[in-house]
């Protein structure tokens, strides 16, 4: 039997700490059937066929993609229905949409297409129809599948990731790159059927650089493992997202975590891109090690964020940091969280260089009581983590501690021993399968938001109240020192008043972000859930300069379709 996602085994009373394990292990194996043995998709309702987006640009690759835009700053672009899909059948992503079943269409794939990449992949690809619903089901999302891939492949070299985009080029075959499956907007969805690339056979840690403090990786590489290699050398690599993500969908949708900030997100932490594959199979490297450099156009950054709709990652350059020679945990208690959004401000002003500010509602900390038979406070509380020399990092506690003192705050404990520090730190680190453990029947929507630091407390604040209000059960956890927070929504999906109510509270948070000058996602990236805010954060003539660059590198549209880009924008 397969295990569906980490919350599975949650659901199945397995520990918390074996649940992000056994998602790497919950993969079905691999079966090569014959090809007759291609079944239809999950979904058995005709759908709407959309147009085909042709490109009006016959160059090719990056040039294509210069010359695109030099002809539309010159006049010679104008608009084409080809590259719009504004249909009515399309609501996914549309202006104040809030639907939430991806739309798609399939076409079959012809046995030819097949049989050209089982050429060069031989039993590194699949038909199966239980894994390719296991590829197309997201593991960590509510949002749902209408379709499944039609193939899945596991590349082992950058060679085969080539081969398998000119192939689907060729044949003009979408594909669904696929990392760690820890993606909660929809991104490994598969609306068009198509081709998923599991990228989880390139693992190859390619060279470090100890004196460079960076090193040199292949996609599939897990940021846990990473680090795990590079402990021994006095190195890590300062990102922490979710268990069991990996470097490419890290990269993908420029993701951060709780050290956020101290140490940046993605963006802040890749060199380079060793190499990129375009949707022609053109093979890019998007700069040199050089820890700064300022020549040409930063396409590091370009790929970077685009969610897989611009190429596929095959190698990347990280920048590393030096592990801590000390660091101290602590943590306080508020009776509001508007208390301890305002201690997390205060200290972010005070120039305390603090590596961890985590927010915890009340709500989770209940869930935490609950999971790990504890009895913290079930108020709203703040974790810190401070690091550098002995004496600094305790230095730096003492200040904390007196600026919590001058908001309310209470208990204020640290812990500088390392089996304390574990102990302390891993009620931050189960809280989000505490918080599925609260109602194992139900699914989570799980939603975050980030605002200017200024705006923090207000935000949280306002969100709390309609929270509270709800008839649901909402947990909040926030990455305070950067105005990022997230929100778990528990409800039962075979009611659908609360599927609904769910929908209404998500849409509240992101709307009060957007009006305090926030962003509809801090880490959790677009994908399909995010893509309705689009408009009313970014503006219809960004959007519209995404879709030229879309189409000027992918005119096959042949790149993770349906994502990151609304379906109404038209160029």
């Amino acid at each position: 039997p397969i295990l569906t996602s980490t919350w599975s085994s949650v659901r199945s009373g397995l520990p918390p700490s074996m649940a992000a394990s056994l998602f790497r292990l919950s993969r079905p194996r691999r079966v090569l059937l014959p090809l007759s043995a291609l079944r239809l998709p999950l979904s058995t309702q005709p759908l709407p066929q959309p147009r085909d987006p042709s490109s009006p640009n016959s160059n090719r690759g990056l040039p294509a993609f210069l010359s695109f835009l030099a002809a539309a700053a010159a006049g010679g672009i104008t608009s084409s229905v080809a590259l719009c899909d504004a249909g009515p059948d399309h609501r996914v992503g549309g202006k104040d949409s809030t639907e939430l079943v991806v739309r798609g269409e399939r076409k079959c794939v012809p046995q030819q297409f097949i049989e050209e990449l089982a050429s060069f992949l031989g039993e590194n690809l699949t038909v199966d129809y239980e894994e390719r619903s296991f590829h197309g089901t997201p593991q960590n999302s509510f949002h749902k599948a209408v379709n499944v891939p039609d193939v899945v492949v596991f590349p082992k070299s950058q060679y085969e990731v080539r081969n398998i985009v000119m192939t689907c080029n060729k044949y003009k075959v979408p594909i669904v790159p696929y990392g760690g499956a820890t993606s909660i907007e929809g991104h490994t969805l598969a609306p068009h059927g198509g081709v998923c690339i599991d990228m989880s056979s390139m693992k190859k840690i390619k060279s470090l650089h100890v004196e460079d403090m960076d090193v040199v990786v292949e996609p599939g590489v897990g940021w846990i493992e990473l680090n795990e290699y590079l402990k021994p050398h006095g190195l890590f690599f300062p990102l922490d997202p979710g268990p069991g993500a990996t470097i490419g969908g890290m990269c993908a949708t420029r993701c951060s975590g709780s050290l956020a900030v101290r140490y940046g997100t993605m963006r802040d932490n890749v060199i380079n891109l060793q190499q990129a594959v375009l949707p022609d199979g053109d093979v890019v490297k998007t700069g040199s090690r050089a820890r700064k450099s300022a020549a040409g156009y930063d396409l590091t950054r370009l790929i970077i964020g685009s969610e897989g709709t611009l190429g596929v990652i095959t190698e990347v350059t990280l920048r590393l940091q030096k592990l801590p020679s000390h660091s101290v945990v602590a943590m306080c208690n508020f009776q509001t969280v508007k208390d301890a959004a305002d201690v997390a401000i205060a200290t972010m002003h005070s120039g305390i260089q603090v590596s961890r500010v985590e927010l915890l509602d009340e709500v989770q900390i209940r869930a935490i009581n609950m999971a790990n038979g504890k009895s913290l406070p079930e108020v709203p509380t703040l974790m810190f983590e401070f690091i550098g020399t002995e004496a600094y990092a305790l230095e730096q506690t003492l200040l904390v501690q007196k600026i919590a003192a001058e908001h309310h705050g209470s208990d204020f404990v640290f812990v500088e021993e390392p089996n304390a520090k574990e102990e302390l730190w891993k009620i931050r680190k189960e809280a989000l399968w505490a918080g599925f453990a609260m109602k194992p029947d139900h699914e989570a929507m799980i939603t975050d938001v980030c605002v200017p630091l200024s705006r923090l407390a207000e935000c949280i604040s306002v969100s709390k109240q309609l929270l509270d209000a709800s008839p649901l059960t909402c947990l909040v956890i926030a990455h305070a020192g950067d105005g990022n927070f997230h929100t778990i929504i528990l409800f039962d999906p075979t009611q659908e008043e609360e599927r609904r109510e769910a929908e209404r509270l998500n849409h509240f948070m992101v709307h009060t972000a957007l009006s305090m000058e926030g962003t509809c996602t801090g880490e959790h990236g677009v994908g399909t859930g995010k893509m309705k805010y689009l408009e009313k954060e970014l503006g219809m003539e960004s959007l519209r300069t995404m879709k030229r660059i879309k189409a000027a590198l992918d005119p096959n549209n042949i790149m993770n379709p349906g994502k990151l880009i609304p379906p109404h924008v038209c160029i």
